[in-house]
């Protein structure tokens, strides 16, 4: 019986080509759709969980709000770790990360760059899962300059000799660590990738027991059942006894009465596994996801699927007519409904397995351009292979049951007679799916579109300063008491317009200070806002406006005690931009002191020195620059300039290799997950338009193939080509117009809730809505005019004989 179904299978799946075609190619790229974006975002959502403690770790989170200003760091103070390990019986463990850069290392000579150290306490491969390859886990740190390395480093550095025992020298032999274990490299599903850790004991910075600052990165291992909620209800009790003291110190106000002002300063716990796609901290190690676009790429993924399966739906029921005498005469001859059902599922399943190989031949062709987009590195290997049959096989069952239940449940005596009338209920489901089709299609052109022009308004977006023709030297500080000798010499060149130094940037990586200030004699004004440390080159190298005052001047030595400020800054302060010049402010944090006062100079125009995705903050700007080169530059001859910088760089002997930025591709990385998003989106949309083209255009040929006898006879009566064609398309014309109309809102809603996200933001305007409405329209109105047109101009007498 198996073998029969088989043959008749085989057979049916021949004689309609056109038919199975279409549903073994819609099939196809939506099983491969379906699974690319599935391993995607399993990926995303697997991150971290490869530790064995995964469940129970968390980050400790610093949070403030002082008159309004925000403060959300992933970082934390010194003695973090150590109270609450000490504090709470929940805390089984405590560990903590301090990020050192980049160092200059050397070994028998040689010089390595671009690898990070990271300091951590001895107990942390106690806490983290990386498998230590050569060396004991739980001893490796104990001791002081002691060194954990990837084992990608470990050949690096020493090829094929044994890493253990060897020391290395950082920094031009300022400081000595000597390897004491190697670990497998960190997996990319991880949220960090350090290839050097350190050992912090010994570390004096480390011991402090200050509470007002610190940059260490501090996990908790919870013990079984620890509610994270729970602990955090008795952190309040904790920042009162230890940080209140140095709050009245430095602020000179007990927490009671910082807290009664409307500020608040505590800790919140966040889980390991939710760091990357959930986190919005400042000072994290490395770009995360983001939950959202996970999301979206699962409800493209799986509508996706649902248009082909939807195609597959439609085929196989609108050419049920053309198999009721199959059935008819075999449910006389004794078969069963629930053997109908079987014979018409294999077929299905059949069809699935002939789109499983499409399906098979895209993942394979499509997954490496994909890494690309997305930067990932799926790979397809044996268990994805398994879970892509099964899953394939599985939408082969789904998508057959209703056609299978549908066709067996023909009566044969109304069949044989001649008497099978089309169901109107069947032509009605048609309608509606169809109807979804084009609603997913309708929805997915408005986001690309809104997409589009979100990030075609921030690249065009006046951000305040000129991000143009900029380049940065990350690495200056190898130059040393070089540094501005090497500013100086390249500023001879007429390509360079301007340099300035510091390593404040407002695009990319850069450096970040919170600053606290309050006017002189008003202490309960407290702003929180960003310090930037500048030179007096720093405004004119970005093109910076300055609204009111004048910029730092060598000519003023009393410069060194004088501050910018923003627009943002003078009006939280209590100020406008035109009675600020003369004030004098009293930083909380300054480099030079507690409460050092500042005298106000001048106040630059606001300027995008954060992501478009944040409201510009207040930012204070002093004359104490740090060790970073920027270069405005005006010339054609690029190539020329920077083999002229490293030729500059060359002759300084730094013993690192010259190294550049420009701040417009710094300023297009920030944006990248929208531009992949983007990318993704315009991808899916195109390929999900063509599945349901597909569908509507075999729709489109069975309704000419069913009215061909009513066609002849229009023609004989005179009806032009013009007017059968207008015939046949206006039912899916129709059809096209309800899904668009049923998209707009739902678009609208999904993309201004995404758009929220953005301080500054376009408007999303009719014409977006017009445009994919119409868009569908006519990939509707190509698709079946090609088959009605070709049915209008039918010899109407072959159309005639057709019965």
């Amino acid at each position: 019986m198996i073998k029969n179904y088989f043959k008749t299978a085989w057979r049916n799946i021949k004689k309609n080509k056109l038919f199975s075609v279409i549903n073994i190619v819609g099939l196809g790229i939506g099983i491969a759709t379906c699974f690319i974006i599935m391993l995607y975002v399993q990926d995303e959502l697997s991150y971290d969980k490869f530790n064995i403690n995964a469940d129970r770790i968390a980050r400790v989170i610093f949070k403030a709000n002082i008159n309004s200003g925000e403060i959300n760091e992933s970082v934390t103070m010194p003695p973090v770790a150590k109270t609450m390990k000490n504090n709470f019986p929940e805390v089984e463990d405590a560990t903590r990360l301090l990020q050192q850069g980049k160092p200059k290392v050397t070994y028998n000579n040689k010089i390595f760059k671009d690898d990070e150290l990271v300091l951590v306490d001895p107990n942390f491969f106690s806490i983290f899962t990386l498998p230590m390859l050569q060396g004991d886990y739980k001893t490796a740190l104990q001791k002081p300059n002691t060194l954990v390395i990837t084992q990608n480093l470990a050949e690096k550095y020493f090829g094929k000799e044994s890493p253990l025992g060897r020391t290395l020298s950082f920094n031009n032999n300022t400081s000595f660590y000597t390897v004491t274990g190697v670990i497998k490299d960190i997996p990319s599903n991880s949220h960090f990738h350090f290839e050097m850790f350190g050992s912090m004991a010994g570390w004096q910075e480390a011991s402090l027991d200050t509470w007002m600052s610190g940059g260490y990165h501090t996990y908790l291992l919870l013990k079984p059942g620890a509610d994270l909620k729970k602990i955090e209800v008795k952190f309040p009790a904790m920042v009162e006894k230890y940080m209140g003291p140095q709050i009245q110190q430095q602020m000179g106000l007990s927490i009671e009465q910082f807290r009664t002002k409307g500020n608040s300063m505590g800790f919140t716990l966040q889980p390991l596994t939710d760091i990357h796609l959930h986190s919005n901290t400042n000072n994290e190690y490395e770009p995360g996801g983001n939950a959202t676009y996970v999301y979206i790429f699962a409800g493209v993924a799986i509508f996706m699927l649902i248009v082909a399966c939807i195609n597959f739906i439609n085929l196989s029921t609108a050419g049920a007519s053309k198999r009721a005498k199959e059935v008819g005469i075999r449910k006389v001859s004794g078969c069963t409904k629930k053997q109908l059902i079987g014979q018409f599922l294999l077929e299905s399943v059949l069809i699935t397995i002939f789109a499983l190989f499409v399906a098979f031949t895209l993942v394979k062709l499509g997954m490496p351009a994909f890494n690309n987009i997305a930067g990932k590195n799926l790979t397809f290997n044996f268990q994805p292979f398994i879970a892509f049959i099964f899953c394939g096989l599985l939408v082969g069952v789904l998508a057959g049951i209703y056609p299978a239940f549908y066709l067996s449940s023909y009566k044969p005596v109304a069949v044989l007679k001649g008497k099978l009338n089309n169901n109107n209920s069947g032509f009605g489901l048609r309608s509606g799916l169809v109807v979804f089709q084009f609603f997913i299609s309708v929805s997915l052109i408005i986001g690309t579109i809104v997409v589009y022009q979100q990030m075609k308004y921030i690249q065009n977006k006046d951000l305040g300063f000129d991000k143009e023709q900029l380049i940065i030297i990350p690495n200056s500080y190898a130059l040393g008491n070089n540094e501005q000798t090497f500013k100086q010499e390249m500023l001879h060149d007429p390509r360079i317009v301007n340099a300035t130094v510091s390593s404040y940037k407002p695009a990319g990586p850069s450096n970040y200070n919170n600053s606290l200030v309050f006017p002189q004699g008003n202490d309960n004004l407290l702003v929180n806002g960003v310090g930037y440390r500048v030179d007096e080159n720093y405004i004119p190298t970005f093109g910076i406006n300055i609204v009111n005052g004048r910029n730092f001047s060598k000519d003023y030595i009393s410069d060194s005690s004088a501050i910018l400020l923003n627009e943002t800054a003078a009006q939280m302060l209590g100020w406008n931009n035109t009675t600020v010049v003369g004030k004098t402010v009293l930083m909380q944090n300054s480099d030079r002191g507690d409460n050092y006062p500042y005298r106000v100079i001048g106040v630059v125009k606001n300027f995008n020195f954060k992501t478009l995705h944040k409201a510009i903050s207040p930012l204070f700007m002093t004359l104490k620059p740090e060790s970073g080169l920027i270069f405005k530059i005006k010339t054609t001859d690029l190539r020329g300039l920077l083999s002229t910088m490293n030729k500059l760089w060359n002759s300084f002997q730094t013993g690192e290799p010259f190294a550049y930025n420009f701040i417009d591709d710094l300023f297009a990385n920030t944006y990248s997950a929208e531009q992949k998003t983007g990318t993704i989106l315009n991808l899916f949309a195109i390929l999900t338009i063509f599945v349901a083209s597909l569908g509507l255009f075999g729709l489109a040929t069975y309704t000419a193939e069913q009215r061909t006898k009513e066609i002849g006879v229009r023609k004989v009566l005179g009806a032009s080509v013009a007017q059968i064609t207008q015939m046949l398309s206006k039912q899916f014309v129709k059809l096209v117009c309800a899904a668009s109309l049923a998209a707009f809102p739902v678009a609208w809603w999904g993309m201004n809730t995404w758009l929220q996200s953005f301080a500054y933001r376009i408007h999303i305007s009719w014409w977006i809505f017009a445009a994919a409405g119409i868009a569908a329209l006519m990939v509707a109105l190509l698709t079946v005019s090609f088959q009605a047109i070709k049915a209008a101009t039918r010899n109407p007498i072959k159309s005639l004989r057709t019965e």
